[in-house]
C-alpha cells in the first residue's frame, strides 16, 4: 500500500491526466519518474466507470497527483512547475518537448503543455545570480529575462557580468 506524502501537488486536468503523466515521464526520461498508483472511477461517479480518475506519480523526486476532474476548473499560470536546468542543452530540450503536440511557449522561460499546465524552464545559474548582494546585477538579470521567451544562459551571464 502506497503511503500518501504529507504534501503533494494535486493537478486538476479537464481530461487526459494519464496521457499528461505519460508525456512528462517520456520528456524527463528513464529513471526520472514513475507512476505510483492509478485509480479509476467506479459506478455512479462523476466520471465514466472504469476510466482513469487520478494518477499518482513521481517526477524528479517530487510526488504529484494528476486528476481527471472535468471542466469545473482550468489550469492557469497561477500554478506552475519550475525546473532548474543544469545547462542550455537541457533548457533547449525541455523547451521543445514539454509544449509538444498542442502546448505553447509563453515568455520569461515559461511554457504551457498541451493539457494547460505551466512550466518554468529556468537555468539553475539564474537562482544564484538573483541572490547576488549587488542589486544592479540582479536588476540587469531580471531585465534580460523580461526580454526573452526561452531563457539563454549566455545572455543572462552577460547581463549579470555587466557593461
Amino acid at each position: 500500500m502506497q503511503i500518501q506524502p504529507k504534501l503533494t501537488p494535486f493537478i486538476w486536468y479537464q481530461s487526459g491526466a494519464e496521457d499528461a503523466v505519460a508525456h512528462y515521464l517520456k520528456v524527463f526520461g528513464a529513471g526520472q519518474g514513475r507512476v505510483t498508483q492509478t485509480q479509476r472511477w467506479g459506478e455512479n461517479a462523476p466520471g465514466a466507470a472504469g476510466t482513469v480518475m487520478l494518477v499518482s506519480f513521481e517526477l524528479l523526486g517530487l510526488p504529484l497527483t494528476a486528476f481527471n476532474g472535468g471542466p469545473h476548473f482550468k489550469l492557469n499560470e497561477a500554478f506552475s512547475l519550475s525546473v532548474a536546468c543544469d545547462d542550455q542543452a537541457e533548457i533547449d530540450r525541455l523547451w521543445e518537448a514539454l509544449p509538444a503536440d498542442g502546448g505553447q511557449p509563453i515568455e520569461c522561460g515559461w511554457v504551457r503543455d498541451a493539457w494547460g499546465l505551466s512550466w518554468q524552464i529556468i537555468p539553475a545559474a539564474f537562482f544564484e545570480m538573483i541572490q547576488d548582494p549587488d542589486p544592479a546585477r540582479v536588476q540587469r538579470v531580471f531585465q534580460a529575462v523580461w526580454r526573452m521567451q526561452k531563457l539563454d544562459i549566455a545572455t543572462l551571464r552577460r547581463a549579470y557580468d555587466g557593461p
